[in-house]
């Protein structure tokens, strides 16, 4: 049946069911079979049809996972998906070679592909990477080895599997690859966290109040009262409070504003101290934003400023050239970013500071267990965001986080989800969307170093890399064969447009892998 479809719809088709795996659907045996379906179309293709199978690929991939773009910056969702993912997908399927060396080269190329996601452009933006499609799935464990590169490569490997499975029936080298990957995961299961070097009483605050919804400054009082509200409601004992990022949105400074005096009450009635979410102006076209703590006694304590901003939505990349195109669409302040380590000292332990999209990038989570992080805390606030997509997978997110750190993670959120995470991954409390909530964990404070804390994403980058390199070798040394010679083959088989590559096409090709592929 998936033969008889155009290639380019099965190419579509590829990038869709990889898009169903990530959340919120979350439905991820769909992710290998989708990158199954995108090797059998890169056998025996053209380079030109080889790029077309990888365009259509991403915008099954991204146009639907990414749809919260759409009322943030339409023409910025439809550049993102056709120009940035569209070519650098492409591209990946040209590098792919058309015969079986494919197999190796493109999970390696997805590795680089996500890696270079979390770079470029502007910082990085990564989102709706593979590794989200396990954060309820069976390979999230590998996390604590390679960090989410790795999880993201195994799923992958795991496309090659299935492919060796339904398209050449090579059932033995299909199951050795997933014995490998099953191993891998076990592996990760049993890395030992050390014991806990004390156990902290956490409240974890949800305000609540209407989701997607953008930000004006008369909405500022009404954010604020609902989490005091909530935090009224916390009945002691606890040892940390933790509010979501940006529930005190003022022009003056927090040690200035009135506001301070009713965090101040709540935490010498607590005798907690409170972690709090402040923005504040900085000049007429800057803000600052950050996570301060207000001790038990009212005093104020150490404050962590946040370093890894949102492209367009908490600044501007190239505003000169962009304010006269686009004007009163973009945001009209730049935040100032931080600097110093993701680290902030409470009377509760040291704890790991990610302020809402900097959970996404595992380096800002490793720098601050490097400092001494105990807990992973991410204040968050996805109230302006359309649908749940970005929510859903930011829980993902945090469930890789706390697997790679091996920390307890908490998410606070002003309108959902806020969230307790055990550094197994599992979600053990989980608010509604718009709810207004506080949840309580009793969260271990651990120490341990995991593989991935201490080398992050380096191992997996490597062996991609190496495994490139391999095939590059092997493809120099290879002695010519007559199917190098004629384009006979390329041109049958891009005339072709009602069947999908056969094991019969890459036997014609008369490659054969290097040992142990």
């Amino acid at each position: 049946m998936v033969r008889r479809l155009p290639p380019l719809v099965r190419s579509l088709a590829a990038g869709l069911l990889i898009c169903f795996a990530l959340p919120p659907w979350g439905w991820w045996p769909l992710a290998p079979i989708g990158i199954a379906l995108w090797l059998a179309e890169l056998g025996g293709r053209s380079t030109s049809r080889r790029f077309a199978v990888g365009y259509m690929v991403a915008v099954g991939w991204f146009a639907p996972s990414t749809l919260w773009m759409w009322k943030l910056t339409a023409p910025g969702y439809v550049i993102s998906v056709t120009v940035f993912w569209g070519l650098m997908l492409g591209t990946v399927s040209v590098a792919c070679p058309r015969d079986r060396r494919r197999l190796l080269v493109l999970p390696a190329l997805i590795v680089v592909f996500e890696w270079f996601h979390w770079h470029a452009p502007f910082g990085g933006v990564p989102l709706s990477v593979l590794a989200l499609t396990q954060g309820r799935g069976p390979l999230l464990p590998t996390a604590r080895l390679g960090g989410a590169l790795l999880v993201g490569g195994l799923v992958a490997v795991l496309g090659v599997a299935v492919y060796l499975a339904a398209w050449e029936r090579r059932w033995k080298e299909s199951a050795a690859v997933v014995a490998g990957v099953a191993v891998l995961a076990l592996g990760g299961m049993v890395v030992p966290l050390g014991a806990p070097v004390g156990t902290e009483r956490v409240a974890a605050i949800q305000g609540g109040g209407p989701q997607g919804t953008r930000f004006s400054q008369g909405d500022a009082a009404a954010a604020f009262n609902r989490s005091m509200e909530a935090t009224r409601k916390v009945q002691p004992p606890v040892d940390l409070v933790v509010w979501p990022e940006d529930t005190i949105n003022i022009d003056s400074t927090f040690e200035l504003n009135a506001w301070r005096a009713d965090i101040e009450r709540e935490a010498v009635r607590l005798n907690a101290p409170i972690l709090v979410g402040v923005v504040e102006a900085v000049g007429a076209d800057q803000f600052a934003n950050y996570a301060l703590i207000v001790n038990p006694d009212g005093t104020l304590g150490d404050r962590y400023d946040k370093n890894r901003r949102v492209p367009f939505g908490e600044y501007v990349p190239f505003r000169n050239l962009l304010e006269p195109i686009a004007g009163n669409t973009l945001p009209a302040r730049d935040q100032v970013p931080g600097k110093g380590g993701a680290t902030v000292e409470s009377p509760a332990g040291p704890l790991a500071v990610a302020i809402s999209w900097e959970i996404f990038f595992g380096r800002r989570v490793r720098e601050g267990v490097r400092g001494g992080g105990q807990i992973v805390v991410n204040p968050t606030n996805g109230s302006s965001y359309w649908l749940t997509q970005v929510q859903t997978q930011q829980l993902a997110t945090s469930a890789l986080r706390a697997v790679e750190s091996g920390r307890w993670l908490v998410q606070a959120a002003p309108t959902g989800f806020t969230a307790v995470i055990g550094p197994d991954g599992r979600i053990r409390q989980r608010t509604k969307i718009s709810e207004q909530a506080v949840l309580y964990a009793d969260v271990p404070r651990l120490s341990a170093t995991t593989p991935a804390q201490a080398f992050g994403d380096l191992p997996a980058l490597l062996l991609a890399l190496g495994t490139l390199a391999g095939v590059a070798v092997f493809t120099v040394r290879r002695r010519p064969s007559a199917a190098d010679d004629t384009s006979a083959h390329d041109t049958a088989q891009d005339e072709d447009a009602g069947s999908a590559a056969t094991p019969a096409d890459d036997a014609a090709e008369q490659v054969t892998p290097p040992a142990g592929a």
